[in-house]
């Protein structure tokens, strides 16, 4: 107990002033910082000054917010275009072929079987695709997702019924906003605020952004990635779509489509080797590398159209098929296009197209009295718990004040290199560690005492009230840790952001409250040699 090995104690010290030093810059804006490391000498290694500060919340900072709205048009026209290729399997299979193709409707298609025979085999396959609605939200009881009529003259309709046609804008929406997630938050610590707003709408909060329009172009872009083969003329089963190596002009493109984003599992911008362009690195699973072999193997010598949002952004020619799941994405980029695009792709593909209706800059004047508030809240919370522990317990609450300082340049520390979001649940959380750490300190003092009363000498009492204190403290804080990670996982937005600040402060008590209190009595014991303990 009394005896601090020179190893430990360095290791200690170095890790508490490592983390200190990562605390600091969260202390200073950007501009700040970026004067500080433009001051350093040119010789100086700027790569070991700590840059990264901890990110202000939208309720202290202020930020950006958009309401985005499903387009209910194109998602039915979507809708309309996969019943289109499951009819057209459906007939395939009764061995029905329709009069004069399947035509797109609003929310469904029609198609002609003019003779009765071939229709009485495709009827019961056509009837099958309609499911019952399973969204229970709905309220709905027998309900289908489509409506198949026969009408006079082998006409026969599947629409989209308005229960089918709701549940399948929840799925959208549900969906859309994982992907909107995915694509303003890739590092996880943004926390942006992103909630449903009626049937078909979507809250953005996104803090501190300095660049709304470049957001409204990301979010509002299906990055809907197909590879089609290009056809050789306008005539039959084609679409007809823009082409960037065409400086815009329509080409034809095939409508089957050989595989898609769908089964992408990553997406990098690189550079080409042979023309040193900026291109896209893309890698399928591998259900899609065995669709994407097959379509090249069948196709050596045409050309492939890779489609993003329906515009063919580059069309090479198969000149061998391509097995291994992995191919690039060429179209003229320039770097920051390519690295926008990787990022889309991983992030994965809205179901459909979201239009932004309203957007807003929110100021930082509440987030000032947020700020002050919680500034307040802290400080005055810090004087007590100090005031308590020094009057408590006299030069060991001295050293459980200081070990509490450190606590809290940890955790500031430990989110400035996660960059991670401050908001006002955060600064509650930090209010609320300030409480357990010194509660730990509280544990080991209590047994020091109990120990010392019961005739022990006083390195033993030390000994025995760290040793017997310890076990207690890890329980304590393991019901905590359990609490804040449920919290984290089931919660969102304020919620996480509270969980992410607790847990670090859990993580740092073992450091400040135990390790580091236990070194500085140690040291105090070995310099003083007291007859009693001042406790």
């Amino acid at each position: 107990m009394l005896r601090i090995s020179t190893t430990k104690a360095v290791a200690t010290l170095a890790v508490i002033l490592i983390g200190l030093m990562l605390a600091v810059p969260s202390f200073f804006s950007a501009d700040q910082r970026k004067g500080f490391i433009a001051s350093l000498p040119s010789w100086f290694p700027t790569w070991i000054v700590p840059t990264r500060a901890i990110v202000l919340g939208l309720d202290l900072q202020g930020g950006s917010q958009i309401v985005l709205e499903v387009d209910r048009n194109d998602l039915g026209r979507t809708m309309a275009q996969g019943l289109r290729d499951d009819v057209r399997q459906a007939l395939r299979e009764a061995g029905v072929q329709a009069d004069g193709g399947i035509q797109l409707q609003p929310r469904g298609v029609q198609l002609r079987i003019s003779d009765a025979a071939n229709r009485a085999k495709a009827m019961p396959k056509l009837q099958a695709l309609s499911q019952p609605v399973t969204d229970a939200t709905l309220g709905q009881t027998g309900a289908r997702t489509l409506d198949v009529r026969e009408e006079q003259n082998g006409l026969i309709q599947l629409a989209y019924t308005d229960p089918g046609f709701n549940a399948r804008i929840r799925r959208a929406v549900a969906q859309a906003i994982e992907v909107v997630r995915r694509r303003v938050d890739l590092g996880g610590t943004t926390e942006p605020s992103i909630q449903q707003q009626g049937a078909d709408r979507i809250l953005v909060q996104v803090p501190g952004l300095q660049d709304p329009a470049r957001l409204e172009e990301q979010l509002g872009k299906t990055a809907k990635l197909e590879f089609r083969m290009l056809a050789d003329s306008p005539a039959g089963d084609v679409d007809m779509l823009p082409s960037k190596d065409s400086n815009g002009q329509r080409v034809p493109v095939e409508r089957r489509v050989m595989a898609d984003g769908a089964d992408l599992t990553d997406a990098q911008p690189g550079f080409d080797q042979k023309s040193n362009e900026p291109i896209v690195n893309f890698k399928f699973n591998l259900r899609g590398a065995q669709k994407f072999g097959q379509a090249t193997s069948e196709n050596v010598g045409r050309a492939m159209a890779i489609v993003l949002d329906n515009e063919v952004v580059s069309a090479p020619r198969i000149l061998q098929p391509i097995t291994g799941g992995q191919g690039q994405i060429s179209g003229r980029f320039t770097v920051q296009q390519a690295n926008d695009l990787s990022v889309l792709l991983r992030a994965g593909a809205l179901p459909a197209k979201l239009t932004v209706i309203e957007r807003r800059t929110v100021g930082p004047g509440l987030g000032r009295d947020s700020i002050e508030a919680g500034k307040h809240a802290t400080i005055v919370a810090t004087i007590l718990v100090v005031v308590l522990m020094f009057a408590a317990y006299g030069v060991f609450g001295l050293f459980a004040n200081i070990a509490l300082l450190v606590h809290v340049g940890l955790i500031l520390g430990l989110m400035s290199v996660l960059e991670a979001t401050m908001t006002l649940p955060g600064i509650a959380g930090i209010v609320l560690t300030i409480g357990t750490a010194v509660d730990s300190n509280v544990l080991i003092y209590e047994r020091v005492r109990e120990e010392v009363r019961a005739g022990r000498s006083i390195p033993s009492a030390l000994q025995a009230g760290f040793d017997r204190a310890f076990a207690t403290i890890v329980d304590s804080n393991s019901t905590m840790a359990i609490a804040a990670v449920i919290l984290f996982f089931m919660g969102s937005g304020p919620v996480r952001g509270f969980a992410v600040v607790f847990i670090l402060g859990i993580m740092t008590t073992v450091i400040t409250a135990v390790t580091l209190t236990r070194m500085m009595i140690a040291l105090w014991y070995q310099r003083l040699r007291p007859k009693t303990l001042p406790i």
